[in-house]
């Protein structure tokens, strides 16, 4: 099979493609022929040493195919299904050895590449709407990086739920994709807690913030009074240490630094927000926007992409 490796961590050019054995199938595990993997910046953090891993490592994290083997003792899987997964290592390659506990059918409806392309994000904006901040109809919702693959599907999502969205961009052609996703509203960062508060009065609800250090500040200011603010990412940096009371002074608000695992710790709740994620897609209800296709050994590239914000929507690795 073939595989990315990372060796050392540092930028794009650490990602070198090269021939690997088969992984080995042992029981309650499935082995699965990959259609495509999906890049996130979870990976890029991984390559650049800031979320550190034992060296040497295969990144990625996300990924859908077709099942080649299983294991002894796995039941709910056959040769030939199709199936996707997030938050598996190793999945930047063309044969990933998944856990059957974290492996999700794929109904029909939904394409591998679609299922590759909203796993891992569809998964984390269910959580972030659904669980860590529980939207609800009428309420103001500020997504930041609202064209990317995140915030395309929280915009959806939110707006699913009745929010009103208000969502961050950085060009005129990201605002486009952005509104045609269904953002009420849609900002430049510069300044945007000052034009948040003019279109939301006391301020928003709930912010879901992916960029991190260059947001946070206008973020916080952006929230009405007890609102929560849902740090789930930090692209442009982490946060540095601030003071809590920052949160009392800006009217007893909540801060929260969410993972996907955390909300996905028992089977019946993977599931559960899969079905939810999946449905939406079979049923036109959530649209996948993917902006790049690159081959596997151009992984580099991809990832190059993605830094310089190239990229709207999701970016995929082709086997």
């Amino acid at each position: 099979m073939r595989a990315i490796v990372v060796s050392a961590t540092g930028g794009p050019e650490v990602l070198t493609c090269a021939d690997h054995p088969d992984p080995e199938v042992n029981p309650g595990e499935v082995l699965v022929d990959v259609a495509a993997a999906g890049v996130n910046f979870i990976d890029v953090y991984h390559r650049m040493g800031r979320y550190p891993l034992a060296l040497p490592f295969v990144p990625g994290e996300e990924g859908a195919g077709t099942v080649a083997a299983v294991g002894e003792d796995v039941r709910e899987f056959a040769v030939g299904d199709t199936v996707a997964w997030a938050g598996v290592p190793r999945s930047y390659a063309s044969r990933v050895v998944v856990p059957a506990s974290k492996l999700l059918a794929v109904p029909d409806g939904v394409t591998p590449e679609i299922a590759a392309a909203v796993t891992l994000q569809g998964l984390t904006a269910h959580y972030l709407t659904h669980s860590t901040y529980e939207v609800k109809a009428g309420d103001d919702v500020l997504v930041h990086a609202a064209a990317g693959g995140m915030g395309l599907l929280l915009t959806q999502i939110a707006k699913l739920r009745g929010a009103r969205v208000i969502g961050t961009v950085s060009t005129d052609e990201k605002e486009e994709l952005a509104r045609q996703a269904g953002a009420d509203e849609v900002l430049r960062y510069g300044g945007f807690s000052e034009a948040v508060r003019e279109l939301a009065g006391s301020g928003v609800h709930v912010v879901y913030d992916g960029v991190g250090a260059a947001t946070f500040d206008q973020s916080i200011a952006s929230l009405r009074p007890r609102g929560m603010m849902a740090l789930y990412g930090q692209a442009s940096g982490p946060v540095p240490p601030f003071d809590p009371q920052l949160l009392a002074r800006n009217g007893s608000l909540f801060l929260t630094r969410p993972t996907l695992n955390a909300y996905v710790a028992t089977r019946d709740e993977l599931t559960w927000r899969a079905s939810d994620l999946y449905g939406w897609v079979a049923s036109g209800q959530l649209r996948v926007h993917v902006s790049g296709r690159y081959p596997l050994d151009e992984a580099a590239r991809a990832h190059e992409d993605l830094e310089a914000r190239r990229t709207t929507g999701k970016v995929l690795l082709i086997p």
